[in-house]
């Protein structure tokens, strides 16, 4: 799949996911996340996306989550970025903002919700003073609040580039702040950022236009909606692809469809695949090409879900967990030879039988 000049080998893709491993606090991504990303990128994934990369400080979701914030923490993601360029796989980030969800406990730690501020927490900012579940209540963002945020956004996409990255994703998704922004239940604003779909969507436009100006014209933008707030009056399906169908005039390339996590009490409908719907009809509307997450679990699934139109891409996570090599059992159940399959030559030997040509590995500089 090629986007902009970026050509993406496969359309399994990694999705983000937070590892909660920076240890010293300081955002820094080190070897888990070397290994964690490089292992899905030898695994064959085409797309390797990391997790959230906070913008700020301020954004990060725990104090064990990774920033792209500071030049230093850039030249950390550089060494993981080529090596996943070096296996054939495309490098990605996620640029992200907690907002109302951030300054929150870890797995690393013992407790739920925020963390106090005598404990290592930080006050949170929102589109309005309105508390996620039990969290603590964030303050309202003012307009030096929001402008700080766009730029945090576009130097992160210039460091993110110097880094190595060929795409760039912005989380606009799960209730974190360019979704509270979008959702009515989360923002009760009263100014040019509230009220209107057009204006509740203002921040997330302004983001992408600074972000557009630092990141490469040669080089794809995508943004991961939650396709809705499964909640009464909140955001919904149609909103999303009306929004994206904006963001396509605006030079974003793709949108990576989830759902949900902007109300603690949604009663959502998880089941194999079911959010493909959502990202099938955001493509329809919007134009846009899409990408499908949640519960896409086999290779047969995955195939039809692209090969009907329903997206252009899948985004695996959990089962990105539990099989790192997860392209490469699907291209043997598909019947792809082990020439075309997503194996680096040190493992072509370990090729599943199923596949119909076995490799020749004097070719490969060793013995049979």
């Amino acid at each position: 799949m090629t986007l902009r000049d970026v050509t993406i080998p496969n359309r399994i893709w990694l999705a983000p996911m937070c590892q909660y491993s920076c240890l010293e606090r300081d955002g820094m991504p080190g070897d888990w996340h070397l290994v964690h990303l490089g292992a899905r990128a030898t695994g064959g994934f085409g797309l390797v996306l990391t997790e959230a990369a906070a913008v700020s400080p301020e954004g990060r979701i725990s104090v064990h989550d990774a920033g792209i914030w500071n030049d230093d923490q850039a030249a950390a993601w550089a060494r993981i970025a080529a090596f996943i360029s070096a296996q054939g796989a495309v490098p990605g980030i996620q640029l992200a903002h907690a907002g109302r969800k951030a300054s929150t406990f870890s797995f690393r730690q013992h407790g739920h919700g925020t963390v106090p501020l005598a404990e290592g927490g930080w006050r949170t900012v929102a589109p309005s003073a309105l508390p996620f579940d039990s969290y603590a209540t964030p303050s309202a963002l003012d307009q030096a609040g929001i402008d700080q945020v766009v730029a945090d956004f576009s130097a992160a996409a210039a460091r993110a580039d110097r880094a190595g990255f060929a795409v760039a994703e912005l989380h606009a998704a799960h209730g974190y702040l360019l979704h509270e922004f979008l959702s009515p239940l989360s923002n009760r604003r009263t100014d040019s950022y509230g009220g209107s779909l057009a204006n509740r969507a203002r921040l997330l436009i302004d983001v992408v236009r600074a972000v557009r100006e630092t990141w490469p014209a040669t080089k794809p933008l995508f943004v991961r909606f939650s396709g809705t707030d499964w909640t009464e009056d909140g955001w919904t399906v149609d909103d999303t692809a009306e929004v994206a169908g904006w963001l396509a005039d605006e030079g974003v390339d793709l949108v990576d469809i989830s759902s949900g996590g902007n109300v603690a009490s949604a009663p959502i409908p998880v089941g194999p695949g079911y959010q493909v719907p959502l990202a099938q009809q955001v493509r329809t509307i919007s134009g846009l090409p899409t990408a499908a997450v949640g519960l896409i679990t086999e290779p047969g699934q995955a195939a039809d879900i692209v090969a009907s139109g329903q997206a252009d891409a899948v985004l695996l996570a959990r089962a990105a967990l539990r099989e790192p090599a997860w392209p490469q059992r699907a291209a043997a159940e598909l019947g792809l030879p082990t020439t075309e399959s997503p194996y680096p030559a040190q493992y072509v030997r370990g090729a599943w039988p199923e596949q119909t040509v076995r490799p020749s590995y004097l070719d490969l500089g060793r013995s049979a």
